[in-house]
Parts: C-alpha cells; sequence; structure tokens
C-alpha cells in the first residue's frame, strides 16, 4: 500500500485553482517509447492492444515514469479508442500505419454493434492496481477521448489528416452523426465514472482533432458534448477535477473554458501564453505548452522556451506540460533538464 500522509498534492492542488509553492510538472505521453524500460516490457508483451488489457503490465508502464523522474501527476497507459471497442468496434493496430476500427459507421449502422463492456473491466483492473501502488505525492489521472476526436475514428475506422470524411459526413446527416455523439457520451461519461471509482483522481478530455472544425461545428460537435459530459461527471463526484485539451481550437478556447466546466484547459504548443493568460478566464488553472520538439532539441532552446511558459504564468495556477505528447525519439536527458529548470 501507498504510504499515507498529510502532506497536499500539488497537482490536485493548482487544478483546484490553489498556487502551490512550485509548478507541478507531467508529459503527455511520458509512459512510452522514449523509454527504455517501456520498450523492454513492450517487447516482452506482444502487440500494443494486448499492453493496454494486461493489468499488471499496464500498471507498470503508468509507474515507470514516476519511478524514474517523480512527476507530479501519474496519466492511466491506456488508449482513447478503448471506447468504440467497448462500444462494439473491432480494434487493432497496423504495424507503422496506427488504430484501425471496424465495421465503419460510415459503412454500418450504430445499432449493428454489440456492446463488450469487459473492455473497460480491462481497464478498471489497471486503475486499481496503480492506486494500490502510487506513492502519497502523486496525483493519478485517467482520461478518455472526447466525442468529436472518438467519433473521427469510429466513422473513418483510421486516423486521417483532416478528419474530412467525418466532417463530410457530420454536414450531410446531422441527425445520425448527433445520435453517434449521444453514444459516445454515454460511453464516456460511464468510462470515467469507472475510472474513479477504482482510484483515479482527476481526468483529462483529450480532443486531439478539435482544430479542423468550424466555429459553428466546434461549438456544436466539441464544446456541447464536452459541457455534456463534464456536467455529467460533476453530478456524481462534484469536487472531480477534469482537465480539457481541445488541441488546435485557438481563439475557439475562449468559447471552450466559459461553456464547458472544465477546471483547467490545456493548450497546445501553437497558442501563445501571453494571449491564453490575458483572455482565458482569471484564476482559470491552465497546462501545457511547451513544443514537443523543444524538448527534442534540449539546451538553450529547451531552457528559453520553459522559462518563458513559467514566467507568463507566474501568477494563475499553471501545470508544466507539453503542447502534446512526447515523441519517441526524445533524450532522457532533455526530460532532465526540463524538470532540472521547472524544479529550481
Amino acid at each position: 500500500m501507498p504510504n499515507v500522509t498529510n502532506a497536499p498534492k500539488l497537482l490536485l492542488e493548482t487544478l483546484r485553482g490553489r498556487k502551490t509553492d512550485r509548478t507541478p510538472v507531467w508529459l503527455m505521453r511520458q509512459a512510452g517509447r522514449y523509454l527504455p524500460e517501456y520498450r523492454e516490457l513492450r517487447a516482452s508483451k506482444g502487440g500494443f492492444l494486448e499492453l493496454c488489457y494486461d493489468a499488471e503490465a499496464a500498471a507498470e508502464v503508468t509507474l515507470q515514469p514516476i519511478k524514474r523522474f517523480a512527476f507530479d501527476g501519474a496519466i492511466l497507459f491506456s488508449d482513447i479508442l478503448i471506447v468504440p471497442h467497448a462500444m462494439g468496434q473491432n480494434l487493432w493496430f497496423e504495424a507503422g500505419e496506427g488504430p484501425r476500427l471496424a465495421p465503419r459507421i460510415i459503412d454500418a449502422a450504430l445499432a449493428s454493434l454489440e456492446r463488450a463492456p469487459e473492455h473497460f473491466d480491462a481497464i478498471y483492473k489497471t486503475v486499481r492496481r496503480v492506486a494500490s501502488q502510487i506513492d502519497d505525492k502523486t496525483t493519478f489521472m485517467g482520461f478518455a477521448g472526447s466525442p468529436w476526436t472518438i467519433a473521427t475514428y469510429m466513422v473513418q475506422g483510421q486516423g486521417s489528416k483532416d478528419q474530412a470524411v467525418t466532417r463530410r459526413y457530420a454536414y450531410k446527416d446531422a441527425v445520425a452523426f448527433g445520435e453517434l455523439i449521444d453514444a459516445i457520451i454515454e460511453n464516456t461519461v460511464e468510462y470515467l465514472l469507472g475510472q474513479v471509482e477504482a482510484g483515479v483522481e482527476a481526468v483529462q478530455l483529450f480532443d486531439s482533432w478539435a482544430g479542423t472544425l468550424s466555429p459553428t461545428q466546434f461549438e456544436k460537435w466539441v464544446i456541447a458534448p464536452n459541457a455534456e459530459i463534464i456536467s455529467r461527471l460533476k453530478a456524481v463526484h462534484p469536487d472531480l477535477p477534469v482537465i480539457g485539451f481541445p488541441k488546435g481550437a485557438g481563439a475557439k478556447l475562449l468559447a471552450y473554458a466559459n461553456e464547458t466546466g472544465a477546471s483547467a484547459i490545456g493548450l497546445d504548443e501553437t497558442v501563445d501564453p501571453v494571449w491564453a493568460h490575458e483572455n482565458l478566464p482569471a484564476g482559470l488553472p491552465l497546462q501545457g505548452n511547451l513544443d514537443p520538439l523543444a524538448l527534442i532539441a534540449g539546451g538553450e532552446a529547451l531552457e528559453k522556451s520553459a522559462r518563458h511558459i513559467l514566467q507568463v504564468f507566474e501568477d494563475r495556477p499553471h501545470i508544466f506540460n507539453l503542447g502534446h505528447g512526447i515523441l519517441p525519439d526524445t533524450p532522457i536527458e532533455h526530460v532532465e533538464q526540463l524538470l532540472h529548470i521547472v524544479r529550481q
């Protein structure tokens, strides 16, 4: 069992809108391919999906970056496509090409899918295992993909550069697409509530493809569904921190921050920190937003970029993070350099 003390968790305190003595830090995709211990474990387990559903191995991967770097947050090792898998689509990963889902929603009716909730149960086992092992200083976070991003994979059966197939589908048949979004909302709420009951202390909603939508479509397919999820989560757990991360939203972040009810907003690397600080609601915790390529560069470029972010957000609750996931070729010594900067 983890040690128990009365010391506050920096990340959790920041998510609750409180300034802490030091800026908490964690990195998206911090459990992953840049770590030799991860590569070794994955090689022994076979495929990526098999690793996600192996509770013992997934818990170990979740905790690997905590053991190495003592990040202030541990995020569940899993994948956003667990939700469509549990909704009844087949899910697999093509080597070098990414995920595949079948049947595609453009080819088959949503009603033809047969739910497989056992996939959620496998993730809850991982959560319980991590919760029993994590130290008393580290905030344990769960996550899910937001409905728009999940829908883009479900409709087309794979990722794409511009989500054009799904965007056309949403325009052509808004009723059918709305039914898909509603189904994703239902499953996402169930999934996240299950993660909380199993032991996570905060959750993040990843809307990785939010940036491809027009303002009206963004309002309809990003803001409204995320607001619904957050409202339903907080109806059960009023104090649950929810981080919203609509990648690529740009100036639409203002509406997202004001209308979704998110406890904190994740900023991607294209957002000017000065603009975010001056325009997003005062006191709202912000997370981000170092360019992952600056982390790869290291040295002076990393130093200047990180210090600028810290300086801009020094007067508001802030969680240091990347603007997106850490890249596989990131040198470990550059992560160590970043942590030294943040923790000074």
